[in-house]
């Protein structure tokens, strides 16, 4: 499954949920990794939060592919799944080449914005990442139909 990750400027929850997906299907026994992916923004910022680089290092998680960048360059990925991490791209126009793909909100909050609360804020976002990946992790999604996948990324959502 190829799963394309969007923050409006792809500087930090985007950039955290590719890293963890990816090192989390790439620790999986199967291979290739079931699933891929990648994270783009509307409008990039063009670098990558630095206090998201020092969490993901601190965390263990390889940084050295993390970069800010447009959806437009994810044209030619197809991917099957586009999640929005931020309420703000939930919200856009999502380009057509994206038609096909199934669209899933799972809004949460941006820990670079509280530096007060920052190691934790940034925990929890990463928590809730890994725990989000474990849970479709365990399922059969590659047997799955268009609703039924999208049944099971609401669930997985919406669970505590």
């Amino acid at each position: 499954m190829k799963i394309l990750l969007i923050c409006t400027h792809n500087a930090c929850r985007s950039i955290i949920g590719e890293a963890v997906i990816n090192q989390l299907a790439q620790n999986e026994t199967n291979l290739p990794p079931r699933i891929i992916a990648k994270s783009g923004g509307s409008s990039p910022r063009g670098d990558v939060h630095p206090l998201t680089l020092k969490h993901l290092k601190r965390r263990g998680y390889d940084i050295s592919n993390c970069r800010s960048q447009s959806w437009d360059d994810f044209a030619a990925f197809e991917p099957d799944v586009v999640i929005s991490l931020c309420d703000q791209a939930a919200n856009e126009v999502c380009p057509v080449y994206f038609d096909d793909s199934l669209k899933i909100n799972w809004g949460l909050a941006d820990p670079s914005k509280d530096c007060k609360n920052e190691i934790e804020n940034f925990d929890t976002l990463i928590n809730i990442l890994i725990k989000r990946t474990e849970k479709l992790l365990q399922q059969d999604f590659e047997n799955m139909s268009r609703e039924q996948l999208k049944i099971l990324f609401e669930k997985i959502r919406d669970q505590k």
